[in-house]
């Protein structure tokens, strides 16, 4: 099962490193709306990601499933990485959970482009944020997958 969560969580981590290459044309723009040629291209890339995908963007919701249920599986087995299991599984779990409550939702409404750019902008700054703590907590994920157990520095 560690392999099984392990390859899960780094199918995620590279949809997020995908997302964050776009996301990151918000920095460096401190003003309330960002340039009309930055939203463009977050859109359209939120746009094929979220809704020309389909169904190929469902491979991203197999794999939060795969992950959970891999790290869940190591829970319930016990084992002298269980506590390992149960700490990604938290993080996993709130990475998941924020992407599914939140992110992807205002991704596909920032990709649909049915707002004011005043409102994009705010849509493509929360969306950074909350990729940037996904990452960092499904990053923390892999190294607890493929750490071993009796690891001393």
């Amino acid at each position: 099962m560690r392999v099984l969560a392990a390859a899960g969580a780094g199918f995620l981590l590279a949809v997020l490193w995908f997302d964050l290459m776009f996301d990151v044309l918000v920095r460096g723009h401190d003003e309330a709306v960002l340039p009309a040629e930055v939203l463009d291209r977050i859109a359209a890339y939120y746009r094929r990601v979220t809704t020309e995908a389909t169904p190929r963007n469902r491979l991203v919701a197999l794999f939060m499933a795969v992950t959970i249920v891999g790290l869940g599986a190591q829970v319930v087995q016990g084992g002298e990485r269980r506590a390992m299991a149960a700490i990604a599984l938290v993080l996993a779990a709130g990475a998941i959970g924020l992407a599914g409550a939140r992110t992807v939702r205002l991704a596909s409404r920032l990709g649909r482009q049915v707002d004011g750019p005043a409102e994009q902008s705010v849509l493509a700054r929360r969306v950074y944020g909350d990729h940037r703590m996904c990452a960092v907590a499904i990053a923390a994920v892999v190294v607890l997958q493929v750490v071993p157990v009796r690891w001393r520095g």
